[in-house]
């Protein structure tokens, strides 16, 4: 028989209560490295099983003989003189190996299922291929396609990410955060419009050009609240907040409408629209503008257009009455009013 001590077993279940280990865990995971390097000697027995006393921390291996159903016919005493020192070797490195793995788990449990949510962290790396941001016990990872444009993050900085993945690896969890994503503009909103935050206004979709310009068409549960005046803010202090975060990127704040050419012709806000005609068939909606609002309609590289139909959902073609109905429309229209101007006088 071997012994722990009660000089081992205290500090042991002292550092099993700090980390949140289970001593039973521990002493289940020492009993098999023990059984390893019993099995390592050479006059070992070919069936044995080591057992821990938790209150004593007295060793006892127990060499066997089985029958041929697997069942003890025999047992016996069979700890090494010297298996003393081998158990305070093995368990120190059974202990810490097994707290390490405890804590990883502690980490990774702590974060997974928190895709979606967003964190605050503290920048402490940042290269051409990544920035680690720390985020208290563990460090999550923003890769470069997940930042914005042109973004620059200087070590000790506070940023906002979104998490898109919780990984489980052999080092501990990794969490992988974006600042592109378009869930974490509508976090922001959620963190700066108690509406949003209550459920009195959703978010029912949202189109995102990271760093440069996004569009969020919101709707209200309740007839007494403007879902568009909420989001801005008195004097614009909330979306201005979320812009700041997001480097100043431009935000156009949409009514939501359950009816698709309406939808459509708010979408394309700041340009006023003057008929939308809808294709079932092929999801395309032929957005009629007078040529003064046309570059507005379609914005810069055709930027405006691209985000209204990730909006809606539909494929956006802009043409003007010149691009419908030719010039000749306007001729006859002209003749027509002329023709009437001359009925009139000869009255």
């Amino acid at each position: 028989m071997a012994k722990l001590g009660n000089n081992f077993m205290e500090p042991l279940q002292a550092i099993a209560r700090d980390k949140g280990v289970s001593v039973d865990i521990l002493l289940e995971s020492l009993a098999n490295a023990l059984l390893a390097a019993y099995k390592r000697r050479p006059d070992s027995a070919e069936e044995a099983e080591v057992t821990i006393d938790p209150e004593s921390g007295e060793i006892v291996v127990w060499a066997q003989e089985l029958d041929e159903e697997g069942n003890v016919t025999k047992e016996w005493d069979d700890t090494p003189t010297d298996f003393g020192r081998i158990a305070a070797q093995t368990a120190k490195q059974v202990m810490f190996a097994r707290i390490r793995d405890a804590e990883r788990d502690m980490k990774y449990e702590e974060y997974a299922g928190r895709e979606g949510d967003v964190v605050t962290g503290i920048v402490q790396q940042a290269d051409a291929r990544y920035t680690l941001l720390n985020l208290g016990k563990v460090e999550a990872l923003l890769p470069l396609s997940e930042q914005l444009p042109g973004e620059r993050y200087g070590n000790g900085a506070r940023v906002k990410a979104y998490i898109v993945e919780v990984r489980r690896t052999s080092k501990g969890p990794q969490i992988v955060v974006s600042r592109s994503h378009p869930g974490l503009m509508k976090k922001l909103f959620e963190l700066e419009v108690p509406e949003i935050a209550s459920g009195v206004v959703e978010v029912k979709a949202l189109a995102r050009e990271p760093g440069y310009r996004s569009k969020i068409a919101v709707y209200s549960n309740d007839q007494n609240v403007d879902p568009v005046g909420a989001c801005v803010g008195p004097r614009g202090a909330r979306v201005r907040m979320v812009m700041s975060e997001l480097r100043n990127e431009r935000i156009d704040i949409v009514f939501f409408s359950d009816d698709p050419a309406e939808f459509v012709a708010r979408a394309l806000q700041p340009a006023s629209v003057r008929e939308v005609r809808l294709d079932d068939a092929t999801g395309t909606a032929t957005v009629v503008v007078d040529p003064s609002e046309q570059p507005l309609a379609i914005g810069k590289e055709g930027l405006n257009a691209k985000l209204a139909a990730r909006l809606t959902g539909w494929r956006i073609d802009i043409s003007t009455p010149e691009d419908l109905y030719g010039s000749s429309s306007e001729e006859d229209e002209s003749d027509q009013n002329l023709e009437d101007d001359e009925s009139t006088e000869e009255e």
